[in-house]
């Protein structure tokens, strides 16, 4: 297996594993400003790879089109959108913060729905790093070994926080730290899942690169609008969340630029 496919599957894993271990080591509770600033900081990455690691290359992937190089990266990104929706509503889950589960009515426990939640958050990131490996395997030019790699350490530098944010919750719910460290963990095993997944996809057919890119920047921008924004905006100080947005979205900017 190359170098960079096993980079950009295990890597994002090992991000929300690391940031799970904050349990063994941190309060019980998070602080409600680092609570934002973590998940602007993620939304702020996410936002960038959506950009420049995945629509981008979508649509110079289809330069042949002319003018209407937009189309494919148009529809994987609706696709995307419309997938993570249909996800949001048959999948029971309970995001931090709120009190209300959302989805399917569930006899599962509150822990169990916090975890589904991010989850669902780590499945499109997932699908990007089996995209851009594609693209990488697949010779594009706008895709390179630099590029994986780059997509890789900036969703594992947006999972650790992660990582923590579901771990520590479940701490101060009475949940052991043991066990509080492995569902942390658990909820990122979807990512290499997702990607080897998509990689298998895109292998079988390749014209439809464009569209797995766009895909997963869909699925992505969905989680940033409807779970990230939300939660970096809410308490005081609100703009707290967006300064840690930018940071995020010039850090992903800067590692696919410089390193891609």
């Amino acid at each position: 297996m190359n170098t960079e496919v096993l980079f950009g599957l295990l890597l994002p894993f090992f991000g929300t594993a690391l940031g799970a271990g904050c349990v063994f080591f941190m309060k019980k509770t998070m602080n409600p400003c680092l609570r934002r600033a973590l998940t602007g900081f993620a939304a702020g990455v996410m936002t960038a790879a959506s950009v420049w690691s995945l629509l981008i290359p979508a649509m110079n992937r289809s330069e042949f089109l002319g003018s209407f190089a937009f189309l494919p990266a148009l529809a994987g990104l609706w696709l995307g959108i419309g997938f993570l929706l249909l996800l949001d509503k048959i999948i029971p889950h309970l995001h931090f913060g709120n009190g209300l589960a959302e989805g399917p009515e569930s006899r599962l426990k509150r822990s169990s729905k916090l975890v589904l939640a991010v989850t669902l958050h780590n499945l499109p990131e997932g699908m990007a790093v089996g995209a851009v490996l594609a693209g990488f395997l697949q010779g594009e030019p706008g895709i390179t070994g630099a590029t994986v790699i780059a997509l890789a350490v900036g969703i594992a530098l947006q999972n650790f926080p992660e990582g923590a944010i579901i771990s520590l919750p479940l701490r101060a719910e009475g949940m052991n730290k043991g066990r509080a460290f492995w569902m942390g963990t658990l909820s990122g095993i979807v990512e290499p899942i997702g990607a080897a997944l998509t990689l298998l996809f895109a292998g079988l057919i390749t014209p439809a690169l464009p569209v797995l890119l766009s895909f997963a920047a869909g699925a992505m921008l969905f989680v940033v609008v409807e779970e990230l924004i939300p939660e970096m905006a809410e308490g005081d100080p609100s703009n707290f969340g967006t300064i840690f947005f930018g940071a995020g979205f010039s850090l992903m900017m800067a590692l696919d630029v410089a390193l891609g």
